[in-house]
């Protein structure tokens, strides 16, 4: 993988606020994503974390303030997106595949390609055209994963991937996740999981309340917290 740095990245909110119904869901987002790196979203529930993520995807237009990519104002094209429960069409495995491909311009040789290799990525060859629907819920998000794999994105976008999961799907998840940030996309994921954080994040950022409290190395937060909602945090305390 080369070390330039992808068109849409980085992904920098400068005063973002986001206002829903009333309710003023993110405050003043300062925040910059840089690529190459696993950048978790962590904070309690009501805390804004898929509100964020959606706002860095591009699904979200900030109330006040901006985000751009690369620079940018639209959203590029190279970004996917992965929720907590997956929305399958009605088609084979392999079928989910070929059609967002499609969808993205790749068809041909080069879908047939992708979608073995990303198929294969996951552990999904053997059931390649086994109808989605009737697969398990790890294996709807390994395939789900699969699909945004295929579309080689920059940025890969992951909402709680492994919450509805047993221990050992979600450790599947954690391993395809490992792998795809390996081969250089840049993964920006939410998790209410702590563990899971240590384990795979490079930086953490730390929402209370809609405001982005930290933003920091992922080993120096678990370590010593710089602020006291992240102390309180890692304590298990109500932010």
């Amino acid at each position: 993988m080369a070390d330039a740095i992808p068109d849409g990245l980085p992904i920098v909110a400068s005063g973002a606020d986001v206002v829903s119904q009333g309710t003023r869901v993110l405050d003043a987002i300062e925040l910059r994503i840089d690529a190459h790196r696993r950048t978790f979203i962590l904070g309690p529930n009501g805390a804004g974390k898929s509100t964020l993520l959606r706002l860095l995807h591009g699904l979200v237009t900030p109330t006040r303030g901006r985000v751009t990519w690369g620079g940018k104002t639209a959203r590029p094209a190279g970004q996917a997106m992965v929720f907590q429960r997956p929305v399958l069409l009605r088609r084979s495995a392999a079928a989910n595949l070929r059609h967002a491909l499609a969808l993205a311009g790749v068809r041909g040789r080069e879908a047939t390609r992708r979608t073995a290799d990303a198929l294969s990525g996951v552990g999904l060859d053997a059931i390649a055209d086994r109808p989605a629907r009737v697969l398990s819920g790890g294996e709807q998000q390994r395939l789900a994963l699969a699909r945004a794999w295929a579309l080689a994105p920059e940025v890969l976008f992951l909402d709680e991937p492994t919450a509805s999961l047993d221990p050992a799907a979600a450790r599947a998840v954690e391993s395809i996740v490992r792998d795809i940030g390996a081969r250089g996309t840049t993964i920006v994921m939410t998790t209410h999981q702590l563990a899971q954080a240590r384990r795979l994040a490079d930086d953490v950022v730390l929402l209370s309340a809609g405001r982005a409290v930290e933003h920091t190395d992922a080993a120096e937060f678990f370590r010593q917290p710089a602020s006291e909602e992240g102390r309180l945090f890692l304590e298990g305390e109500r932010l």
